[in-house]
C-alpha cells in the first residue's frame, strides 16, 4: 500500500466533492454471509456514484471488482476450512498479533475482530492523509476506536451480536456447552464499549436500531438508518424456466440455531407425510451437524438436496425453478435472501424475526419465528393456491425494485460520512 498522502481539499468542497473512502471488514466470504454481500455491493455502488473507494479485508479474499483497490492485512487464518485450526509456526507466533490471535483461539475465544482493529490501526496510522472517512463493517475493535480519533469514522453494525450469543445460549442445555458459547461471543464487550464511542452509527433497519439502542446503550440520535440494497444486477426473474410444483427453496444451510432451518426441516417432515414435497437447500451443511443429524433423525434425507457451492448463474436459476422460497430465520437485522428471493419474483415465506417485516411488507406470508407448525401451514397454503403465490411474486419483485437499490443505500451512505467529516473538524 502506497503512504502518499494527497494534499487536503478545501473546507468548501466537503459537501460536494468526492470521498476517498476507506471501507474495512475483517472477514467478509463472498460467498455466504450478509456481511460479505454488503461490502461487496455497497463498495460498487459507492464507487459508481464517483467517490474512491479502497477496502482493506481480512480472509477470506473479498473478491471486490477490478477497479477497487483491497488491501489484505494478513492473519494466521485458522478458521480457513482448508487449514481450520492449523498449529502456526513459531515464525508466525513471534508477532505479539498473531500470538494473541492463537491464544483467542485456543481457549475458544474468537478474536479475529480484535486482531483485525490492531493490524488496520497500523496500516491506518501510516496513512492518515489517505481517506476523508473509514468505514468499519462491524469489527467495533479497540483498533476501530483509535483509528476514530486519527480519522472521521463510522461504523455499520447489521444487528446486535447479542441476538446471536442469546438464541445460541438458550438452544444448549448443558452447562459446559452454554459456558462455551458465551466464551465464544466474548468479543461482544469489546463491541459494545467501542460502539459507545464511534460518532455515528449506520444499521439497515429501525428493529436493529431499537435492538442495538437497548443491548449497547447507543443513544437513538447516533444513528443513521440505510437499507441494504439487493443486487438487481444479479437476481431477476427469469420468466422462461418454468416453476416447478412443491419446490421450495431456502439459501441457509447453516447450524447456526439464528438462522432456523432446524424449524423448517421440522415443517417440511410434517408435510412430507401427506404430499410430495422437495426442499432444496443451497449450501452444504456442516460434516456430521446438527443440521445432518436432524434430517436423518426426521426420515428426510429423500426430500432434501444441498446444492453445494453453486455459481451467481445457477443461484438465479434455483431461485426460478422453486414455487417459493422460505426464510426461516429467528432474527435477522434485515434479511437479504428474502429481498434476493422477491427480486426474482419468488413468492415468499418469512418469519417475523427482527426486521424481516421490514422488508417482506405485504408482499408475502409472513408467520411466528421458531415455530415449525406455522411454517408448514404457510407452505401449504402458497402450495395449494398457486395464484395466490403468484401474486406475491410479483408483489415482491415491485417492492424491491421500488425501496431496495444499492445506488439509495450508498446515497444515504455518503449523507453520514459528509456528517461525520463536518463533526470530527479535520476541514
Amino acid at each position: 500500500m502506497s503512504v502518499e498522502n494527497p494534499s487536503m481539499p478545501a473546507m468548501h468542497n466537503v459537501e460536494s466533492r468526492p470521498l476517498r473512502i476507506c471501507l474495512l471488514s475483517y472477514r467478509s466470504n463472498p460467498h455466504c454471509g450478509g456481511q460479505g454481500v454488503y461490502l461487496k455491493n455497497l463498495s460498487r455502488a459507492l464507487k459508481d456514484l464517483g467517490h474512491r473507494v479502497e477496502v482493506v479485508s481480512g480472509p477470506p479474499d473479498p473478491q471486490l471488482d477490478a477497479d477497487i483497490p483491497v488491501h489484505h492485512l494478513p492473519c494466521l487464518d485458522l478458521y480457513n476450512p482448508d487449514a481450520l485450526f492449523r498449529i502456526p509456526s513459531l515464525q508466525e507466533l513471534a508477532d505479539p498479533i498473531n500470538l494473541l490471535e492463537w491464544i483467542g483461539v485456543i481457549t475458544g475465544g474468537f478474536p479475529e475482530p480484535f486482531t483485525f482493529g490492531l493490524r488496520a490501526l497500523d496500516l491506518l496510522k501510516k496513512n492518515l492523509g489517505r481517506y476523508d472517512v473509514v468505514h468499519d463493517n462491524q469489527s467495533l475493535s479497540y483498533g476501530l476506536w483509535l483509528i476514530s480519533k486519527r480519522i472521521p469514522t463510522l461504523a455499520t453494525i447489521h444487528h446486535p451480536i447479542t441476538v446471536d450469543r442469546k438464541i445460541a445460549v438458550d438452544s444448549v442445555r448443558a452447562t459446559w456447552k452454554k459456558i462455551k458459547h458465551w466464551r465464544w461471543y466474548s468479543f461482544i464487550g469489546m463491541q459494545k464499549r467501542v460502539a459507545r464511542r464511534i460518532p455515528k452509527i449506520i444499521t439497515v433497519s429501525d428493529c436493529a436500531k431499537e435492538d442495538i439502542c437497548g443491548d449497547f446503550s447507543i443513544p437513538e440520535s447516533r444513528f443513521a438508518i440505510v437499507p441494504n440494497g439487493i443486487n438487481t444486477d444479479l437476481f431477476y426473474p427469469i420468466p422462461e424456466i418454468t416453476r416447478e410444483k412443491n419446490r421450495v427453496i431456502v439459501t441457509n444451510s447453516a447450524d447456526m440455531p439464528l438462522k432456523g432451518l432446524y424449524y423448517l426441516l421440522q415443517a417440511v417432515a410434517d408435510i412430507a407425510k401427506e404430499r410430495e414435497l422437495r426442499l432444496i437447500v443451497i449450501g452444504t451443511p456442516k460434516k456430521n451437524g446438527g443440521v445432518v443429524k436432524l434430517i436423518r433423525k426426521l426420515g428426510i434425507q429423500d426430500r432434501i438436496t444441498f446444492t453445494g457451492r453453486i455459481s451467481d448463474d445457477e443461484f438465479v436459476r434455483q431461485y426460478a425453478r422453486a414455487s417459493l422460497a422460505v426464510v426461516p430465520s429467528v432474527y435477522e437485522g434485515f434479511g437479504l435472501p428474502v429481498g434476493e428471493a422477491m427480486a426474482c419474483g419468488v413468492p415468499v415465506i418469512s418469519t417475523t424475526g427482527g426486521a424481516l417485516p421490514e422488508v417482506v411488507g405485504d408482499a408475502g406470508i409472513l408467520v411466528p419465528p421458531a415455530d415449525h407448525n406455522a411454517l408448514a401451514g404457510a407452505i401449504v397454503e402458497l402450495l395449494d393456491h398457486p395464484e395466490k403465490a403468484r401474486e406475491f411474486g410479483e408483489a415482491g419483485f415491485k417492492r424491491v425494485q421500488a425501496q431496495f437499490t444499492w445506488k439509495r443505500a450508498a446515497e444515504k451512505t455518503v449523507a453520514a460520512y459528509r456528517e461525520v467529516i463536518r463533526d470530527h473538524g479535520r476541514f
